[in-house]
């Protein structure tokens, strides 16, 4: 499971709530995006991130497996210059040894796109074709015996020439190909935004993919409201 934690707000008690739904959920691996903090981290049997204090990258990834590998790799920093830099983005790459042997699972959170635009010839689709390539290195870097998983916030379209470009670089497919609904939650001002979240997988490796997450919980001290403004991505994975 994927899901962008929002790191504003109520961050304390919706990662509480969060981390006892997910104690008591079946989830094997659990990828989170901007809890910027360790000591926010959700309990889970094995749990890992980068940095001491500040998370780099924001990135955690909890697994019920046990975690074999892990490091770290930051995009390069690219124009225009952008609050982003301090988040320290870039990718979360673990190895996780299961009972049908290891899988590498790539966490990740990409630029957001400051204009909205995904078309080739945007600033910002330059910027997402540099980490996403990036990441297609490190994809290319694991024997090609081993599954993979690319998942997180890409903050790029199902449709987006740069991932559509990543995903033939790679050879990865989209668990929710074809999907259509949103996983940026919809607000008045942003009624259709695109999905954004998205587990990738190599095949063999196959899986069916659905949305989560998607209705208000109740606080620890009874106020209600949403986990995030991002829906999370589940899926059930073959290899």
């Amino acid at each position: 499971m994927t899901l962008n934690a929002l790191f504003k707000g109520d961050v304390r008690p919706r990662l509480r709530v969060l981390g006892e739904i997910l104690e008591k959920s079946r989830y094997d691996v659990v990828c989170l995006q901007e809890v910027m903090y360790r000591h926010l981290i959700p309990r889970y049997p094995h749990r890992v991130s980068a940095g001491t204090i500040l998370l780099k990258g924001g990135l955690v990834v909890l697994s019920r497996w046990p975690v074999t590998r892990s490091r770290f790799v930051r995009f390069p920093l690219t124009a225009p210059a952008r609050p982003e830099y301090l988040m320290r983005k870039g990718a979360l790459i673990v190895t996780v040894h299961t009972d049908d042997g290891e899988v590498v699972v790539i966490n990740t959170h990409l630029s957001a796109n400051r204009d909205d635009d995904w078309s080739a010839e945007n600033r910002y689709t330059g910027i997402a074709r540099t980490e996403l390539g990036v990441l297609s290195r490190q994809v290319a870097a694991v024997g090609p015996a081993v599954p993979v998983v690319v998942t997180g916030d890409l903050n790029v379209p199902r449709d987006s020439v740069a991932l559509r470009e990543f995903l033939n670089d790679t050879g990865l497919q989209d668990v929710l190909a074809g999907g259509t609904r949103p996983t940026y939650r919809p607000t008045p001002g942003w009624p259709n935004p695109p999905a954004f979240d998205h587990i990738l997988v190599r095949p063999p490796m196959t899986g069916a993919g659905r949305l989560v997450f998607q209705d208000e919980v109740t606080l620890a001290d009874g106020r209600r409201t949403y986990l995030s403004d991002h829906y999370g991505v589940e899926a059930d994975l073959i290899p």
